[in-house]
């Protein structure tokens, strides 16, 4: 059985802020270019062509990718096998704080209600923690993801009745399209969408991030009825024109990733979360054996 220490978990928990702060997930970074061939606006064109050079200079000279470092949420897959013998909200929050002053982040975090700014990127509930167990799995997965904050502005949260979900779902349908135009160029598209759907309204918003924040852009969902809606969505949002930027063109998402939960029979509770082009997250797989590797470098593009 692997003992993950906290010393080790800090060193892990450091990489994977500063390769997100540094660099865009490749996922996200092979749709862009896909993007980038498939565009017909020429100013369209000329701003995917920016964002991919942007993504590239940051990950070369090793410097933060966006002037904003986002919100961060840490995604946790544990291994019976594996035992960590730390705090990893406290392990993540001090790689983060010692990130920041590293320069890797911008100090953003700040109280709710008096503004105060520690400086550092501290603060109660930063970083926010997901753990689940998985107990068929001989390695513990740690996924980090800083979601620009700019986006959030868009988002938009509902309780459907089941009359407003109508047949095949096209109440919800209605609701992506909707928050979708009336963001505009908002969250900086081309945008990743994730979708929660059911369960009470935090489960919805919970599903909602974890959908957009800790699923690779390009993978399927294993639910076909699921994979079925996200493509529609996407191809329906790529219709709008809204393009990179607000410019126009075809290309106003990169993404519609869904998750749900079952639901009461009076409610259907709907998350709608944007995510800007900026993928930043990092993960890494420990295995029982002793051995890690980082997500991003196993990676390998859709056929």
């Amino acid at each position: 059985m692997r003992v993950i220490d906290e010393k080790s978990l800090y060193e892990i928990a450091l990489e994977l802020v500063k390769r997100s702060s540094t660099r865009i997930a490749p996922d996200a970074m092979f749709l862009l270019r896909q993007a980038y061939q498939r565009e017909k606006s020429l100013a369209a064109k000329r701003m995917l062509e920016a964002m991919i050079r942007n993504a590239e200079l940051a990950a070369e000279t090793g410097k933060p990718v966006c002037q904003s470092p986002g919100y961060p949420v840490v995604y946790v897959k544990m291994s019976p096998a594996i035992i960590v013998n730390a705090n990893i909200q406290k392990v993540f929050q001090k790689a983060i704080v010692d990130a920041t002053k590293m320069g890797y982040l911008r100090p953003s975090m700040v109280h709710p209600i008096t503004r105060r700014n520690p400086g550092d990127n501290s603060g109660v509930g930063v970083p926010d923690v997901e753990i689940e167990i998985s107990p068929e799995q001989d390695y513990t997965e740690l996924t980090i993801s800083f979601k620009g904050c700019g986006a959030e502005l868009a988002n938009v949260v509902k309780v459907l009745t089941p009359a407003q979900v109508g047949k095949d779902g096209i109440g919800i349908k209605r609701l992506v399209l909707e928050s979708v135009i009336a963001a505009g160029g908002v969250p900086c598209p081309p945008v990743g969408i994730g979708i929660g759907i059911g369960g009470q309204i935090h489960q919805a918003t919970k599903l909602s991030r974890k959908a957009i924040g800790a699923r690779e852009w390009t993978d399927t969902n294993p639910d076909p009825e699921l994979a079925k809606l996200e493509n529609e969505l996407l191809s329906a949002v790529n219709s709008l024109g809204i393009g990179p930027a607000g410019v126009g063109g075809n290309t106003t998402a990169l993404a519609v990733k869904i998750e749900m939960a079952y639901t009461h029979t009076a409610i259907c509770p709907i998350a709608i979360n944007f995510h800007c082009w900026v993928a930043r997250r990092s993960g890494v797989r420990i295995y029982s054996d002793g051995s890690a590797a980082f997500k991003e470098d196993m990676y390998r593009p859709p056929i």
